[in-house]
């Protein structure tokens, strides 16, 4: 192995020990109060689908979230010193069949609190049905978390004008269209949350599918009102970087600030682990650019 591959992950280890002496996990937040709106696909009880056989990231395993029935919200909270006031909602991937809860989520949670931001880890419901490649139930989801995640800002001491949304391959998708699906709810208001404005400030795209479809027009309305995007991929992703070069160019005719990253190399999957592929440098690049778009202040 690389050395310098190698100090850095003896780096993110301790970064990562330290966060999380640094960080507040608060307790779960139910997103619905009672039964969500839209199907359950779950067939089975919530947990970790990893096997003996399941594939590894950076030498690491991952939990695979299967059967989640009861979506939530929980909320890391970064070292009062170091809160710049922006918060995150973070949306895993997973095909909308499980979530990569560490890999796409715990573990940015981690990195965000590290630079001084909130992070509002989303739980939304997975499998999906067969018959549906696109829930309209994890959008729901979405847009519930984001309403809760901005009604609380004041007791989180954050910003509501600076709460953006991060999402990894079916979460970059589902980022996209809780981007672009702010105006109208997908579930009928059931209290005052629901009158809380769901829309991002912001939105960060790391390797994202589903973007490229013959509905991809309609279910992704982009206007002069999408919030920035950042959009990062890698050439040889198998899930088709014209996900990103396509939607770029979506966002730049509709005058919607963009900043994308196109690396050579690197794949599908990797979440924010950092091996000698430069597409695992993409966090480096996205602080950047929040630095540059006034979120981290």
């Amino acid at each position: 192995m690389n050395i310098a591959v190698m100090n850095w992950s003896v780096l993110v280890v301790l970064l990562s020990a330290q966060s999380l002496l640094a960080q507040e996990v608060l307790a779960p937040i139910a997103i619905w109060p009672a039964t969500p709106p839209g199907r359950l696909a779950a067939n089975g009880e919530e947990g970790d689908t990893t096997t003996e056989q399941s594939n590894k990231i950076a030498g690491m395993p991952l939990i695979r979230l299967g059967n989640v029935s009861k979506p939530t919200l929980t909320i890391y909270k970064p070292a009062e010193e170091k809160n710049s006031g922006a918060a995150v909602l973070i949306c895993p991937g997973g095909a909308y069949r499980i979530l990569a809860y560490d890999l796409e989520g715990t573990e940015v949670c981690q990195w965000l609190n590290s630079i001084g931001i909130t992070a509002g880890l989303l739980k939304y419901r997975v499998p999906k049905a067969d018959e549906d490649p696109r829930p309209i139930e994890a959008l729901q989801d979405a847009q519930r978390a984001m309403a809760i995640l901005r009604s609380r800002s004041a007791d989180l001491a954050v910003d509501d004008k600076r709460i953006g949304v991060l999402g990894f391959s079916a979460g970059g998708h589902l980022s996209a269209r809780l981007s672009t699906n702010y105006d109208t709810r997908a579930y009928e208001a059931i209290d005052e949350t629901d009158r809380v404005s769901c829309r991002p400030d912001f939105a960060v795209l790391v390797y994202p599918a589903y973007l490229i479809h013959e509905d991809a027009e309609q279910e992704l309305p982009v206007d002069a009102q999408t919030p920035p995007m950042f959009l990062t991929m890698a050439a040889d992703d198998p899930v088709d970087a014209d996900n990103v070069l396509q939607f770029s160019l979506t966002l730049k005719h509709a005058k919607v600030p963009v900043e994308l990253h196109l690396y050579p190399s690197g794949g599908h999957g990797y979440g924010l682990r950092r091996t000698e592929a430069i597409c695992t440098h993409w966090p480096d690049r996205a602080e950047q650019w929040m630095h540059s778009q006034g979120i981290l202040q």
